[in-house]
This record gives C-alpha cells, structure tokens and sequence, in this order.
C-alpha cells in the first residue's frame, strides 16, 4: 500500500451537489488552485432532486452531473468510494479507510446527510430500506421485482417521492405519517389535507397520526406493521424517508465544534471552529438551522469560494420556499406558511371539486406578503415569492393575488416592478441584475440569457418570470419584441395557421391579400406552404404552391453541392426486405449513386441527376418503396431496435410499434423536421431520448418522451407520460404533433419550442393530458385528417406527365449537366473537388 501523503491546496469530502457546484464554482472563478474530490460513493455526483425519474427509465448515466472526463478536463483529482477516517487538523491531513493520505491547506466538509430510520423493533430485515442513493434505488428495484406492497415511512417531502418512487416501480403503495397531515413543515393543515385527498385520488393510500410499534412476520404479506392505536398494514417493502440527519460523525470525532442536536457549527463564512475546515450543505449548522434543500447548499457553497479568493461575501440564511410536482400533483410553500408570526392574517381560497387550496399569510397591517400555501395550482407562485422576498406593496384588493383569473382582473407582477437585487433563479442565485447584465453585454434572447447565466435550467420554476423580465429589459433597450414571421406579414406563424385554418385560406396570393403586404418573400412563401401542408396536405407541386416552395421540397430531393440530387427511400423503422436491398443496390449501380448507410436506418443515394429523378422513383416505387421526405420539414425516421421479437431483453414490439408510428405520421409537415424512435426495453438502443418524440418499452406499456434532438445544440427529451397503452399513447403522440404544428414558429424545433413556453413540460402535459384548453378533440381531428390525406409525393410526380416536365436540367433540352464530375474513391463515385477538377486528376466522365 502507498501511504505518501498527497498535497492539494483545496481538499473535498463529499461529492454530492452541494460538493459538485463548489467543485464547478471555484474552478470557473480560479484555474491556479490544486483541488481534489473524495466521494465515498461508486460515482461522481449525480442529481439526488430527481432520483425518481430512476424508476420512469432514467439511468444512472443519465442522471450524473459529471463525468471523470469532465473533471479531468477541469483538472481536478478524484477518488470514488473514498471514505475518509481521520482527520490530522495540526498535519492538515486526512487519512482515507484504504490508507491513502492527502495534505490540504483548506478542507471542505460537503458530507450532506443520512436517512433517519426510527427506532422500531424489525426494521433491519430484508425489504426495509432507504431512499438516498443510487445504491438504495437498485436495492428498491431489486426488491420491488418480488413485493406486491409497498410502504413508506415518512409523509414529508422526501417520503412522497419515495412514493412516487414506488408507484412507478408499480407497486401498490402506502404513505405512513406520525403526525396529522402530510408535510407537516411546509404546509398548513388544510392543505395538506387537500394534497392527501389528491394523492390518494393516483392510487397511493395515506395513513395519518400512526405510530408503528414494531414490524413482525405478515400473514397476507412479507411483513406486518403494528401501529400504536392497535391497526396494522401488511406490505411486502419498508421503505423508510422519515427525515434526514446531518453527516457529522467525521467532524464530531475530532473536535470540531457540533451542534446540539447534531450538525457542524458554521459562521456567515460556513467556516467551522476549524478556521482551515469549511462545512458546506446538509452536514452543515447555521445559526442552529439545518438547511435540507439544494438552494441553500448552493448558496454555502459559493460563499466558500468567496470566502477562500479573498472576498467578503456572506452566508445570510437562505429562503426555503419551494415549488414542486409530487405524482402530478403540484405544491408550493413560501415563508412563513403557518402564519406563526404574531398578528398575521389570513386569505384562503379553496376549490374542492378541483382540487385547489390556496392561502396567503400577510402582516398585521396587511401591507406586506409574509407567507403563502398553494396546492393544486401554482400558477401564482413566481408572483407570490417575489412579493415575500423584496417586500412589495400588497396591492389594494390582496386576495386578487390568489382568486381566479376569470378575465383580466388578476393582479400579476411584472418584472419592472422588482428591484434588481430580486431573485429570478434560486437554484443558480441568479438576479435580476445578472439578467440585466447578461443583455448588457450582448445576450439578444431569452435562450441567451438562459445559456449566460443558467437561470431557469435547474426546476424550471422561474420561466415565466424570467422570460417576462427579459422582454421587458430589451423593450427599453429599443429591441422590437414581436413575433411577426417578416415585414410582409404583421403576424406570427401561429397566428398565420389559425387565420389559414378559420377562413380556410389554401394559397398564398389569397392570404397575402387578406392579411399582408407587397409581394412576399423567402421567409413568408416557404413558411405559407408549410402551413398550408400542415393543414391541408395538398400535393406541394401543385402550380399555386410550386413557387413558394425551397429548392429541396421543389425537387423532392436533397440538392447536393454539386447540383445533383440524393434519393432517400423510406425504410419504415428500419425493417427492409432482402429484396428491397437488392432493388437499392440495382438503381445505385445503374444510375451511378454513391450510397450511405444514414443514422436514421435508411439508405441515401447520391448524385442523381435532376433528368434522372422521375425514373429512378419509378423503379422504386414499384419495389415497394415511397418517398421518405429527407428533403421536408417533416417526420424523417422512426428509429427502431429489434424489440422483443429478437432480443433477450426486449419487453414490448419495438419494431412493429415504430413501423405503425412511422407509417401514421409520414409526410405530416411541421414547423421543423422532426425525428422519432422506438426502444424495446429500458437499454435503449434506438436512442430514443435524443428525439423530438422517444418511446421507450416498460412491462407495463410505453413510456412517451418528447422535445430532444441531436444538432449543433443537443438536448435530451423530457419524460412526457408513463406505462401507456399503445392507444393512449397514438392519442398523446396526435394530440403533441398537433399542438406543435399549432403554435410554434417557423422553424422551431420542439424543444425550444417547449423552452419558451410559459410553464414548459408541466404546460405541456396538462395540455396533452388534461385537455386544460378544451382543444384535444380538435387536435386529434386535425391529425386524422392529415393521417388520411397523405400522398406519395414521388409518385404523385411520375403518374403526372405535367409535373415530369419540370424535372430537366435545361428548360429547352433533355441533355445533362457535362460540369457534373466525380473521382472514384473506396469502390463508389464522390464529387470531384475544384483542385481535382483543375488538375483534371482520375476524373470520371460526367454522368
């Protein structure tokens, strides 16, 4: 064993997400300073905030917020499962269990915490466990593989996710809680009634005020749990979330300063009694207040980055307001939500058959915010907290702030009325002034603010804040904030389609005349044929819509960078007969084609002539094939893995389910391409997590992911719906591609599509889901048309002896293009360069 001491300026335990962003903070702020990690886990740090997401398809690599090679890129050192024993606070070092040793000249304890199991006689057997870490969720997985009931112990804000945890590992699940209502801390007691009324309503049972004496063999099940008022409950699974305790055993041992009930004692630096030894997060006592959520250890952790360059920023506490989604459920809690302040007063509103509560704790006087609860709706939770956190005016009628927005008598915020030291994005301390600052410098967008300073990239709760702040600051600035598509049209897109759609508009001469000015343009002819595709599926080559249309969707192909075109045959989720590759193979060899297998799982051919276009879909077509719109702002491919009818793994028929997707929404024209995939089973080899929609098999179903894409700015998809049958999920799927055509902007891919929408995934589902506009109907009627309208467009060309004409190289000759020249490379013909065609090198005659 190596025991030499390795020196590091700046030494980490813990590698949690309080111990990751101090990691990410110091190094952007200093490159000089030596740093090392010790995480006592298998891993680097990972978001513990979504760990329930684990068991809706997540995996641990999806769920990481590091890679060794990112570290590494940042020159930091690491260890994993590096668990440190001692600590040499004269030597300033520590010694790990494996005795390796390692010199600081400042050490940072970033332990976090431990989940507290209650005293209770039984609770070491197998299928009790915790809800931490990635570990305790393949133990919970595991064990939910051979349990029919679950039951977590703890109705606090934790204990619900562990159920949610569970329902998603499909259990039948229950919620024990000692005290009377469910997040006692966060909530009133009224609504956390209302909450536990919703939640029972998914199918989670919830038992109040019960106090579990021991845990013993079960009759109707693995275990029997007796409660103190002399009930009980069978479950198969314990899975104890009852709270968390402070990591503070390293610091305890050697004598740095702990707190009474535990915790390690730090000042407004987060300094410990150890001026060398900083204390950061959940291990972490400030002023005898344990901090549980990330905010707030964010918050620490940049304080010590200060504090270590030399300078004077201070940890003043930390707002523990939260907005949050619990089984679907939405919460949120600001300030003093008890209304424990001595003369507060109240407003409560309340909706039962919906399901809402909402309260607002206010001073004695009733000029100032002070606490809040919403349950059920949170729509007015951004307004609320900002009115708590900068102590704003109340305005004359207080309770406009919580009442329904039956017209327009809401009272809503707007981001001038805030200072510039408000706080938009708690998650990453990001204020008003750093937005200003951010446009200041040149960020022109809402998506360039979001990238410049990360606000609204950690829960997403401050989006429509931010976007509203951001409009506001570039409207002073003399920016035009609109959305009209070109100065010949004074409208959106959206607006455009609706117009379209309500008057029934089917050409451009017609729309520009009701709605626009002068002749049109590249921007507004392009986008009006796509609407009108969108909506009426006519063939795009018709003579009112052929000169509005791009070079690509005029020929129907690709142009390429010689002039010639590829031919991209539909390959329906990548199934292909072995006589439809032979026929491939045929046209590529007799027309001269180079041919590339694409990522898509289809093949392209390239280098077709114009002349050549009508006869080679011809051969096609009659082999089976149809056009497979590479050329379109449309659906491209559905990705498909060989599912379960090959695959030892595979859980559901990923190939026969992505054909009928494919076969569904083929030619359907959107505002952007779009690109699907179906996966089999949670291994995910089609990749559909990359995709504008991704679908991905469960036991139980299909999971429905929706709004990634590859590109120059990847982004992975969001988790949409869950264990779906195949129905629903043709239904969701409709009623998605529907909305998108509906309302997004030209050329907008989905996921910044949904970005910028207010309210963004949640938005989204309740839409899809809950129908919250009244419009799905609508949408699945428009969809079903499209469905039933489609047309072959290759075809529609070579059964009309009109559109042929259009397909020659020369308006007055049938001849080629002899400036088309190509080289041999690797068995197949490629273009030739200009040096090559210069130098006349190993050319090819022209085809």
């Amino acid at each position: 064993m190596n025991n030499a001491l390795i020196s590091n300026d700046i030494l980490v335990i813990g590698n949690g997400m309080v111990g990751h962003h101090f990691v990410e903070q110091l190094r952007q702020q200093n490159t000089a300073l030596s740093i090392r990690v010790l995480s006592g886990e298998p891993r680097l740090a990972y978001d513990r905030v979504h760990l329930s997401e684990y068991f809706q398809g997540k995996s641990a690599d999806e769920l990481a917020l590091t890679t060794e090679a990112h570290y590494e890129s940042l020159n930091i050192q690491f260890s994993t499962e590096a668990w440190v024993e001692t600590i040499d606070r004269k030597q300033k070092c520590v010694r790990c269990t494996d005795g390796r040793e390692y010199h600081y000249q400042k050490l940072i304890l970033a332990t976090g915490s431990y989940p507290f199991v209650p005293p209770i006689p039984g609770n070491d057997q197998a299928h009790c466990l915790v809800y931490r870490t990635i570990e305790d969720l393949e133990a919970i997985e595991a064990s939910a593989k051979v349990s029919r009931i679950g039951v977590v112990v703890g109705g606090g804000l934790l204990g619900l996710e562990a159920a949610n945890a569970l329902k998603e590992a499909g259990l039948q699940t229950h919620v024990v809680e000692f005290a009377p209502q469910l997040m006692a801390v966060q909530l009133d007691s009224a609504g956390g009634d209302v909450l536990k009324d919703k939640i029972q309503a998914l199918g989670v049972t919830v038992h109040t005020q019960k106090a579990t004496q021991k845990i013993v063999k079960g009759t109707q099940a693995r275990y029997r749990m007796e409660f103190a008022d002399g009930t009980h409950l069978d479950t198969d699974m314990i899975l104890f979330s009852a709270g968390i305790r402070p990591s503070d055993a390293l610091a305890r041992a050697y004598d740095i300063e702990i707190g009474e009930r535990g915790g390690i004692v730090i000042d407004d630096h987060c300094l410990s009694s150890d001026k060398n030894i900083y204390a950061i997060g959940e291990c972490a006592l400030w002023q005898n207040r344990i901090f549980g959520l990330v905010a707030p250890g964010y918050a620490m952790a940049r304080t010590v980055v200060a504090h270590i360059l030399g300078h004077n920023e201070r940890f003043k506490g930390a707002d523990m307001s939260t907005k949050l989604k619990l089984m679907g459920v939405e919460v949120g809690s600001i300030g003093d939500a008890h209304a424990s302040t001595s003369g507060a007063q109240v407003y409560t509103y309340e909706n039962q058959p919906k399901g809402i509560y909402k309260k607002m704790v206010v001073e004695p006087n009733q000029n100032k915010l002070i606490g809040a609860v919403l349950v059920g709706d949170t729509s007015d939770y951004d307004t609320l907290l900002q009115y708590t956190l900068n102590a704003i005016d109340l305005p004359e009628f207080p309770e406009s702030l919580i009442l329904p927005n039956n017209g327009d008598n809401s009272v809503q915020l707007a981001g001038d009325a805030l200072p510039d030291n408000a706080s938009i994005c708690s998650c990453h301390n990001v204020s008003k002034g750093d937005i200003i600052s951010a446009i200041d410098t040149g960020q022109s967008s809402l998506s360039e603010v979001k990238s410049c300073t990360k606000a609204s990239t950690g829960c997403g709760g401050c989006a429509a804040l931010l976007k509203n702040v951001v409009d506001l600051e570039l409207e002073k600035r003399g920016v035009e904030i609109n959305n009209h598509i070109c100065e010949h049209f004074a409208y959106s897109r959206q607006e455009l389609f609706h117009m379209a759609q309500v008057e029934g508009i089917q050409d451009f001469d017609t729309l520009l005349e009701k709605h626009g000015t002068g002749l049109g343009c590249d921007v507004c002819k392009p986008a009006a044929a796509s609407i009108f595709a969108s909506l009426y599926n006519a063939f795009i080559l018709k003579n009112e819509h052929i000169g509005l249309q791009d070079t690509n969707d005029t020929f129907l192909g690709n142009m390429q960078k010689d002039g010639t075109y590829s031919v991209v045959p539909r390959v329906p989720a990548g199934e292909i007969t072995p006589q439809q590759l032979i026929l491939i193979g045929e046209v590529a060899r007799d027309y001269k084609l180079y041919t590339k297998i694409t990522g898509g799982q289809r093949i392209d051919l390239f280098g077709a002539n114009v002349q050549d276009l009508p006869d080679i879909w011809q051969r096609l077509l009659d082999g089976g094939f149809e056009t497979g719109h590479a050329y379109a702002k449309s659906l491209r491919t559905v990705k498909s893995c060989v599912g379960s009818t090959w695959c030892r793994y595979g859980v559901q028929d990923s190939v026969s389910a992505a054909i009928n997707i494919e076969h569904r929404y083929k030619g359907l024209r959107s505002p952007h391409k779009l690109k699907m995939a179906v996966s089999g089973c949670t291994r995910e080899c089609a990749e559909a997590q990359s995709k504008d929609v991704g679908v991905i098999a469960t036991e139980k179903g299909w999971n429905l992911y929706v709004c990634g894409n590859g590109g120059m700015k990847p982004r992975h998809a969001d988790l949409f719906a869950t264990d779906l049958d195949y129905d629903t999920l043709i239904r969701y799927i409709d009623r998605f591609l529907a909305f998108y055509i509906k309302t997004a902007d030209r050329l907008q891919r989905t996921s910044v599509w949904m970005e910028n929408m207010d309210g963004g995934l949640a938005y989204l589902q309740d839409v899809i889901i809950n129908d919250s506009l009244g419009i799905n109907a609508s949408l699945e009627a428009h969809m079903q048309s499209i469905v039933q309208s489609y047309q072959c467009e290759w075809r529609s060309v070579v059964e009309s002896t009109q559109a042929r004409k259009r397909f020659r190289q020369f308006v007055n000759s049938d001849a080629g293009d002899n400036n088309q020249l190509f080289v041999e490379e690797r068995g197949q013909l490629r273009p030739a360069t200009a040096q090559e065609k210069a130098q006349n090198i190993s050319i090819v005659e022209s085809l």
